[in-house]
């Protein structure tokens, strides 16, 4: 039987975060993602999945950017150990998702980074909840981080046209400030 745990970088997708988020407990999350890990496609290397669940019980973190939307920029790490960088978010309510993936890393993609915990096949690393039609692409950022092996980064190889789609569907978005 597959066991999928809850991973320290996912908890940081709270209701008053700027991150998508689930309005529900982390096991009803697990439970919701484990009914439906029979669909999972696989990610942007092996060892990563992506699990579409029903959209229902989430709220996405991105807000499309138009001429009166407010923004603010930082400049910050996401977490200790990693390089600083310039992030924008948006002013607005963060608006219920019409698509979800649960992002899974296996045990041995985590531990390329040390970065398992106890326990489970598999590890909740992600929410990515989105409002548009098609597939929302990890950001440039992300990306970049991935296919550097920068430090939070995990390895991963991207096409120019990879690039050049998240540069533009990121162009007229933003995440959404955090309220905390």
């Amino acid at each position: 039987m597959t066991t999928i745990r809850y991973n320290e970088f996912a908890r940081r997708q709270t209701p008053e975060s700027g991150f998508s988020h689930f309005e529900g407990t982390e096991q009803e999350l697990l439970d919701l993602t484990t009914e439906h890990f029979a669909e999972a496609k696989q990610g942007y290397k092996p060892g990563v999945l992506l699990v579409p669940v029903p959209a229902d019980r989430f709220k996405t973190g991105v807000v499309l950017v138009g001429p009166e939307t407010i923004l603010t920029a930082s400049f910050a790490a996401r977490r200790e150990g990693e390089a600083s960088y310039l992030s924008i978010q948006a002013e607005g309510e963060k608006a219920q998702a019409q698509h979800v993936h649960v992002i899974l890393y296996s045990r041995e993609v985590l531990n390329e980074n040390n970065e398992a915990t106890e326990g489970g096949d598999w590890e909740v690393i992600s929410i990515n909840a989105w409002e548009s039609d098609g597939p929302e692409p990890m950001d440039p950022m992300t990306m970049a981080r991935n296919f550097l092996e920068l430090p939070g980064g995990t390895k991963g190889d991207f096409s120019a046209r990879d690039f050049a789609e998240s540069i533009l569907y990121w162009s007229t978005r933003a995440r959404t400030k955090s309220k905390v």
